[in-house]
């Protein structure tokens, strides 16, 4: 997943020189077969290999990338075909992005270039060479430069079910003739969506806070390993495991070979999402207990601390309901997080005040909303029991739910000291 806005910047560290001699190795014709290449069928000229970018640090680098590399020693040219490429500056980005309508579009790109940005950005790369036969080389490469027509290469994006893997994975499903759907779509993977997300944005807690916030049900749906393959990763795996049949009718693994051009010092990411469903308890229940306390202790503090509260969740609420009811994130559609970043949070964020301040005309209203959204977070954690509501949001109930409780008790504690000192 690669920004084709703001490209790295600085000098290209001595690791990338060593890595791309490296691939300059690998990827270059020797001078005997490149001599011969004329004389072989239509496609022999031709080397295809799958390359796979491991993580980076930026936000859009947390789930990898790859790209399709064409060799053609005949013209002495090497092109990645890359399907990530978006741009900051593209008319409409940020109303398209806030939609889930942008627009993404492959590109074929200079092979040593491109590799000379990822090394630059410390990620990993690895290339796999893929043993097809030369009229499967042929039709990829024809497929992929009518794909970088103008007229072609634009596509929606979509996070899990259309972007840039997924669209790597087809193009070699398709010169395959389907062998790789046919392989995968009904292989279990035990994994969601949102586990795998949860795991490779672990180590940014408020990204992977929010993004489990913002996920609503879709997002918590068994997937197969074909639909694993939104990720760059989980395609170099399963090109590795494939087998193809020559025009022969020999059975052999796609891969005829596989080089590690750089390794990133980057950690990998976690093979599972991590269990902090009681670090969430947690922060909820001295929040909770925050709210109660403050009621009657210290006011100022309840009063700066509950309106804090409540405007985040608040706001979270509202968008939260934006994102289902008016864009096209189908991830985030059917969020049962609402019950929990309730809407009755936001007049809160002014009654909370008030009361602090012992005005009389908060304290029904407040009352009113407290339950309310106590109410709602009992809700939430409740038709958990019944068909239909399987999202996975432990870690946001943790959170929320004790935090709301000790809120609305607040509250009332609140309002009902301020009564029986009038």
């Amino acid at each position: 997943m690669r920004a084709a806005a703001g490209g790295a910047g600085g000098p290209w560290p001595l690791r990338g020189a060593v890595a791309l001699l490296l691939s300059a190795a690998v990827l270059l014709p020797s001078g005997p077969a490149a001599r011969l290449s004329a004389q072989h069928s239509p496609g022999s000229e031709l080397t295809v290999s799958l390359v796979t970018m491991g993580v980076g640090i930026r936000v859009w680098e947390r789930f990898g990338h790859n790209a399709i590399l064409i060799e053609d020693r005949a013209s002495g040219t090497r092109t990645a075909y890359n399907y990530g490429l978006f741009d900051f500056r593209q008319e409409d980005f940020l109303p398209r992005f806030i939609q889930g309508r942008m627009w993404y579009w492959m590109q074929g790109l200079d092979a040593d270039a491109m590799l000379r940005t990822y090394i630059h950005d410390n990620r990993s790369v690895w290339v796999q060479e893929l043993d097809i036969g030369p009229e499967q080389r042929v039709a990829l490469r024809d497929f992929l430069r009518w794909n970088e027509r103008p007229e072609n290469r634009y596509y929606r994006y979509d996070y899990y079910r259309d972007n840039c893997s997924t669209r790597v994975r087809d193009a070699l499903d398709r010169v395959l003739g389907g062998r790789l759907r046919a392989r995968t779509d009904t292989v279990a993977t035990g994994t969601t969506y949102r586990s795998h997300t949860k795991r490779l944005t672990a180590t940014d807690i408020p990204l992977y806070t929010g993004l489990d916030v913002a996920l609503g049900e879709p997002a918590d749906r068994p997937i197969s390993a074909w639909e694993e393959m939104f990720l760059p990763l989980s395609v170099r795996a399963w090109a590795a495991r494939m087998t193809v049949v020559d025009s022969a009718g020999r059975e052999h693994p796609l891969v005829r070979a596989e080089r590690a051009l750089y390794t990133s010092s980057v950690a990998e990411p976690r093979a599972r999402p991590p269990a902090w469903l009681p670090g969430y308890l947690a922060v909820g229940v001295i929040l909770g207990a925050a709210f109660v306390a403050g009621a009657t202790a210290a006011r100022t503090a309840f009063a700066w601390i509950g309106s804090a509260w409540t405007f985040l969740a608040g706001t979270c609420g509202l968008i939260l309901a934006f994102l289902w009811a008016f864009t096209d994130h189908a991830a985030a559609y059917r969020n049962e997080n609402l019950f929990q970043a309730s809407l009755f949070l936001i007049p809160l964020v002014v009654l909370l005040p008030a009361l602090a301040r012992g005005k009389a005309w908060a304290r029904r209203p407040g009352v009113m909303f407290g339950a309310l959204v106590a109410l709602s977070s009992l809700a939430g954690f409740l038709v958990q029991a019944l068909p239909g509501f399987d999202q996975q949001n432990g870690e946001v109930l943790a959170l929320a739910v004790p935090a709301n409780l000790g809120l609305a008790w607040g509250i009332r504690r609140l309002s009902s000291e301020a009564t029986a000192r009038r």
